[in-house]
């Protein structure tokens, strides 16, 4: 079991980082296209500030999977480099347990989000609703969610050890 779940979580969160990374070319090829046509053609495109903002924020969910996979979200480190195996293990299992609460209050809410604002279209964009959005929030969170059940059952400390 924990294997199969390993190897899904190197699926998803693979898929969640290249997504993220996706997100990043986006934002910053609509950035340079929006200080184009603003100070070059004087021609402002009315969709590429809120195209920006919607990517960053896609951007932002889909990145958090990779850092609570690596251990690299905040943590309490001189606790965890004071205690022994099972003081650790304890600390890992609480720092999963309240990421997981918060991760499910955000799926929550960012599904109720969503659905309130399926009909309300994105200024500038008006063929599109701020469904696409809100969407970021649990789509974010399956993946965030499947990024710290492996964390804790095959722990990765890289941010911590790294650290002096």
């Amino acid at each position: 079991m924990k294997n199969a779940i390993l190897a899904i979580e190197r699926r998803t969160t693979a898929i969640s980082l290249w997504c993220a990374g996706a997100m990043l070319v986006i934002a910053a090829s609509i950035g340079l296209y929006q200080i184009l046509s603003r100070f070059i053609f004087e021609i402002p495109a009315e969709w590429s500030e809120v195209s920006i903002r919607f990517a960053l924020i896609w951007m932002v969910f889909m990145g958090i999977p990779m850092a609570f996979r690596e251990g690299a979200m905040v943590s309490v480190d001189l606790a965890y480099r004071k205690s022994g195996p099972r003081g650790r293990r304890l600390l890992e299992t609480i720092a999963a347990a309240v990421a997981l609460l918060l991760i499910a209050v955000t799926v929550i809410v960012g599904i109720d989000y969503a659905w309130r604002t399926r009909f309300q279209t994105i200024p500038g964009i008006e063929s599109y609703t701020m469904i696409w959005a809100y969407a970021a929030m649990p789509v974010g969170g399956i993946f965030s969610t499947i990024a710290i059940i492996a964390q804790w059952l095959d722990p990765r400390r890289h941010e911590l050890e790294a650290a002096q």
